[in-house]
């Protein structure tokens, strides 16, 4: 399939200077987008392609997702990606780096290989492992971030641990000879750095090097958002285009300068607001932004406007890399459950409040629940404030209430009086919704850098592991 085969407008980008190297971003998140990928595959004379596709809650998510059935935990956006991608990622000799293996990194490996083969394409893949750290986490029980109680403290069952790992194992994959590398839990702008330091051949203990690759990873790893995405406002910062918003890449030389760009032709932009915007996203100290790799210093950083839709990135450095690595801690237990129901016009949030105190006393008095454990949110009227901005008469109000319990059936008590309202509520009310999912927690602590074991398992390797799981356990 061609980018043109889905309306796209995007034309094909100029050659990158000899000698630099050019990666894209193909996907910022799990539920990202498939179109922009697929016009950078096609027609942005890349040499690397990266799909980030996990968060803290994604990853734990997947973990429990593999309990349930050994032979996924994988994204499951993965193989369509690859699908799009991989035709024209192998014409134009473009190697794609991914933590879609999310919790099963080898049986997305052993899915990504079968699909190739299918569409004989002969992109070596090898899978990175080694971020799976329950055991080394139930052996020492650090002390969460979150409470400092012990991560296996007996509360809720401990069911995942994912450390952070770094760029080595990519470094290491590409060096072996992969055209296609997936990994777990790995660091967001890791996966920008492994491709980098691999094709310049960078010092590890580079400091400097290794905090411009994280800067550039850093800007790149959140996809659209440098072009536009989670930046625009109709009235203070406007972005054309967001309907066709185009990705970004890099054109990086060996000294770690970048020029950050996107294809001619699509919607969005690339300019000295959005790439600052992106480079404090998510940073507490931009001092000392910690990666697996480096403790990255964005102070000195610079950012100039070099042409339309084209900023040069200089001036990262970096400390040594943490001795700790943070790990994401996956918590499984009881169940969580919700009701929804919209009142509109005049007295609506007087009607919400009403339906809402007649949903707790119920709860309360016939199903045992406290209102402690129970959460009520009257959206459109100031609940994203957290009370402190109310609407005074808001034309429509949406309840919300939720809250958990330890068994599915007593959890879904909760939709079941909110969907009642219907009749047995206040006047108006309409649109109810109700679901129920198993709990689902997440923390985070700290891990000795020395328990992790990264391994890099190539194509061949990865038949041997599928032949010895094919009891569909993988």
């Amino acid at each position: 399939m061609k980018a043109q085969d889905l309306g796209s407008t995007a034309r094909e980008a100029d050659l990158p200077e000899p000698g630099t190297i050019r990666i894209g971003s193909g996907a910022g998140f799990a539920g990202d987008r498939l179109d922009p990928a697929l016009e950078l595959a096609e027609l942005g004379h890349l040499d690397f392609l990266v799909f980030e596709l996990l968060g803290e809650r994604t990853v734990a998510n997947a973990q429990r997702v593999r309990l349930n059935d050994p032979s996924v935990g994988y994204d499951p956006t993965l193989l369509e990606r690859i699908r799009l991608t991989a035709p024209h990622c192998s014409a134009n000799g473009t190697r794609i780096i991914t933590n879609g293996g999310a919790a099963n990194p080898l049986a997305a490996g052993c899915a990504v290989a079968a699909l190739l083969k299918d569409m004989g394409i002969d992109m070596p893949v090898a899978v990175v492992t080694g971020d799976d750290v329950l055991d080394q986490v139930r052996g020492t029980n650090p002390l969460t971030w979150e409470d400092s109680l012990p991560a296996d403290n007996g509360e809720a069952r401990l069911a995942s641990a994912n450390a952070y790992l770094g760029a080595t194992g990519i470094r290491r994959a590409l060096d072996e000879g992969a055209g296609i590398v997936i990994t777990g839990r790995v660091a967001d702008p890791s996966l920008y750095v492994g491709p980098l330091s691999h094709s310049f051949s960078w010092p590890n203990d580079d400091a400097d090097l290794i905090g411009q690759a994280t800067v550039i990873g850093h800007l790149l790893e959140c996809g659209g958002q440098v072009t536009g995405g989670y930046f625009a406002d109709p009235a203070t910062k406007p972005v054309a285009g967001l309907d066709r918003l185009g990705f970004p890449y890099a054109d990086v030389a060996d000294n770690g300068a970048a020029i950050i760009g996107k294809l001619p032709g699509t919607g969005g932009a690339v300019t000295v607001r959005t790439c600052t915007e992106q480079l404090l996203y998510e940073v507490a100290d931009p001092s000392a932004y910690i990666t697996p790799d480096v403790v990255a210093d964005f102070t000195g950083t610079v950012l100039r406007e070099v042409g339309p839709d084209r900023i040069a990135v200089s001036g990262g450095k970096g400390a040594g890399a943490p001795a700790d690595l943070k790990v994401t801690l996956g918590y499984l237990g009881g169940w969580e459950a919700d009701g929804q129901i919209t009142y509109a016009g005049p007295r609506s949030l007087d009607r919400a409040q009403l339906a809402a105190e007649i949903v707790l006393r119920r709860l309360e008095r016939i199903h045992g629940f406290k209102e402690s454990v129970l959460s009520v949110e009257f959206i459109g009227a100031g609940a994203s404030f957290r009370g402190l901005d109310d609407a005074a008469d808001p034309p429509e109000v949406r309840l919300r209430v939720a809250g958990g319990a330890q068994n599915r059936s007593r959890a879904s008590a909760i939709g079941s009086e909110v969907e009642a309202l219907y009749t047995n509520g206040p006047a108006g009310g309409g649109g109810a919704r109700t679901s129920i999912r198993e709990s689902l927690s997440v923390k985070s602590c700290s891990l000795p850098r020395a328990l992790t074991e990264v391994k890099v398992t190539h194509a061949s390797e990865l038949i041997d592991y599928e032949e010895a799981h094919d009891d569909h356990e993988v």
